[in-house]
């Protein structure tokens, strides 16, 4: 076996094959209220005012998580927050998600198993009344998880990155920071000697314990403010998977402003550290701020750079795979 799963015990997913393996994953699965769920070769799930919203979103074991630091349980919420975070997003209401998971044949069963109670308790915290209703598993040398979640947006129309103005307020809602000082933790931490993630110099460390590491493992998007920011006349909105900084640049150019930042001082690590998935949105400058956002800066004329804070430019860097990722797993 694997030393990956030397935690786990018991039969491999190559030794139960995947129609056990489903059948074990599946039970453990929050099922909604689909039309039709998951046994057919689609579900059917309802689109109440005729259209939805879709995302989808993957998890590498490398770039993505490591389970020296992670759980499979932790992986299982991660996977099905990042998505729900990104369809309140857009203003809408999460009502399904599909799981696709390649696992390779070493996998012991009980870790799927614990990735799908992962899942269940993300939804059942973050999205009650979503459900899994349907996916597929296969096998890969690298465990891989991707995730297509759907929402329903109630009428409202979607809130998009394209639609700030100037005059506009501009307000987040949920944490920035603790996730990156989370990560920074780990990587300083939660290593052996020769400087690779280690399980047992994680525990040592007592990170287990750090709430920054703890975001980072399971984020709490705020998902029932996406919803709110759309009824309150959010005039753009963006999920902040990858940084203040980068995800209010994709915002600037999308609408071809400057967003300016005044409000509290704002440290390098809330403005570039990532995978916190609070949201970014903006406003017409009589709006109620709704839920939990507050202001952080004003929409102004587009200039020559996309993001300022106290009148300097701000770099929109974050996280990117290709340019960021060392090549280990661990």
């Amino acid at each position: 076996m694997d030393a990956t799963y030397d935690a786990w015990a018991g039969p491999t997913v190559g030794d139960l094959g995947e129609l056990v393996v489903l059948d074990r994953i599946v039970r453990r699965l929050p099922s909604g209220s689909p039309l039709l769920g998951p046994g057919d070769d689609c579900a059917v799930v309802a689109a109440p005012d005729g259209r939805f919203v879709v995302t989808t979103d993957m998890m590498v074991h490398g770039p993505d998580f490591r389970w020296a630091w992670s759980s499979p349980e932790d992986v299982g919420w991660k996977a099905a927050a990042t998505n729900l975070s990104d369809v309140c997003a857009m203003g809408a209401v999460p009502t399904g998600l599909v799981v696709a998971l390649a696992a390779p044949q070493d996998t012991p069963v009980a870790v799927l198993e614990s990735f799908a109670d992962g899942v269940r308790l993300a939804v059942d915290a973050l999205a009650p009344g979503c459900g899994v209703v349907g996916g597929d598993l296969s096998t890969s040398a690298t465990f891989t998880v991707s995730v297509t979640a759907f929402g329903d947006l109630q009428g409202r129309p979607p809130v998009v990155r394209s639609g700030a103005r100037p005059g506009d307020v501009v307000a987040v809602s949920g944490e920035l920071g603790p996730a990156a000082r989370g990560l920074t933790r780990l990587f300083r931490e939660g290593v052996d000697s020769a400087g690779e993630p280690s399980r047992a110099a994680t525990v040592a460390s007592g990170a287990d314990a750090d709430p920054d590491v703890a975001r980072q493992r399971r984020p709490v998007p705020p998902i029932a403010d996406g919803p709110l920011a759309a009824t309150a006349g959010a005039t753009a909105m963006l999920d902040l998977s990858d940084g203040l900084a980068i995800d209010a640049g994709r915002l600037a150019r999308a609408s071809r402003v400057t967003l300016s930042l005044d409000g509290p001082a704002l440290d390098d690590v809330a403005l570039h550290g990532g995978e916190d998935h609070g949201l970014l949105a903006t406003f017409p400058p009589d709006a109620a701020l709704p839920g939990g956002f507050r202001r952080i800066g004003v929409v102004v004329d587009r200039g020559d750079a996309d993001l300022v804070h106290g009148g300097a430019t701000v770099p929109t860097t974050g996280w990117d795979p290709y340019a960021d990722w060392d090549g280990a797993a661990g």
